[in-house]
């Protein structure tokens, strides 16, 4: 509950280990760790510790994010959970695509990608795409989460057999707003 506005360490090992370290000016505030199985939290403002499954809910308390473990790391290296989708569909919007994807059930999802400024002349195959924004629609059409990405930045890959000219392009800024728990949880690197 309440704001925390200071330092968040992160540390991700896709798919699914988290470490996430919220700090401020009087030091270490809260500790989420998981595995992909277990889950631990420790809320020194609470004085409190909690441990149990890896689970939307538990994760969801310290983040307000009520996804998966696997879920959250992809969110937070630029990609996104993605809808079981019985149709799908494409469209070209300001500078990038829609992509579209609805359920048997009427859930929908848009998946905004960026084109690169210096690939918009480029042919479609040849475009570098940066994921702008993951929304979830349930049946009605009211937004269920949406997660926004900003402020990509290259950084070198970590391989050690990748070319070191290469690089991996990562947002910076991830803001994440959960309709059904009110979160608006913004992650900045």
């Amino acid at each position: 509950r309440g704001r925390i506005r200071g330092t968040v360490f992160m540390f991700l090992e896709l798919p699914s280990r988290v470490r996430f370290d919220a700090m401020t000016q009087f030091g270490p505030v809260a500790i989420l760790t998981s595995d992909g199985e277990e889950f631990a939290l420790t809320d020194l403002r609470e004085n409190r510790f909690l441990s149990g499954p890896t689970c939307p809910r538990n994760i969801a308390r310290l983040l307000g994010i009520p996804m998966s473990g696997e879920d959250v790391a992809r969110l937070l290296v630029g990609d996104t959970p993605r809808l079981a989708a019985e149709r799908s569909s494409i469209e070209t919007v300001r500078g990038g695509y829609v992509v579209t994807l609805e359920a048997e059930n009427g859930v929908r999802q848009e998946i905004e990608l960026g084109v690169r400024e210096a690939d918009l002349e480029a042919a479609p195959l040849e475009q570098r795409l940066r994921l702008r924004r993951s929304e979830v629609f349930d049946a009605e059409g009211r937004s269920l989460w949406r997660v926004s990405y900003d402020d990509y930045r290259v950084v070198e890959d970590p391989r050690s057999d990748a070319d070191p000219r290469m690089g991996v392009a990562i947002p910076f800024s991830v803001r994440f707003v959960d309709a059904s728990t009110g979160a608006d949880t913004t992650v900045v690197v």
